[in-house]
C-alpha cells in the first residue's frame, strides 16, 4: 500500500508555516526539515502543489542556489535568524 503524501498529514497551519518559511530568504531547508521532517525535494513538491504556477516559478528562481537556503553554504555557523512570528 503506498504511503500517504507528507502534505496530507500536515495541518493547514503547518502548511501555511512551511510555505512562509520557504519564502523567507534566511530560513534554510535544514530548518524546515528539523521542524517538519520534510526534505528539500518534499518542500519543492509542496510549494509546486500549493502555489500558482507563476508564484512557484518566482520562488524557485529566488531559492535556486541561494546560500541562505542551504545550511552548508551559509557564511556564518553560530546563531540563527528568528522571524517575529516564529515558534521556538
Amino acid at each position: 500500500m503506498p504511503s500517504e503524501p507528507m502534505s496530507e498529514m500536515l495541518t493547514d497551519a503547518d502548511l501555511d508555516r512551511i510555505i512562509q518559511m520557504a519564502w523567507e530568504d534566511r530560513t534554510s531547508f535544514d530548518t524546515i526539515r528539523s521542524q517538519f521532517g520534510l526534505t528539500p525535494g518534499e518542500v519543492i513538491k509542496l510549494m509546486r502543489h500549493h502555489l500558482s504556477t507563476g508564484s512557484f516559478k518566482l520562488w524557485r528562481k529566488r531559492t535556486a542556489g541561494r546560500r541562505t537556503k542551504h545550511q552548508a553554504l551559509r557564511s556564518f555557523r553560530f546563531g540563527r535568524f528568528r522571524a517575529p512570528g516564529q515558534r521556538d
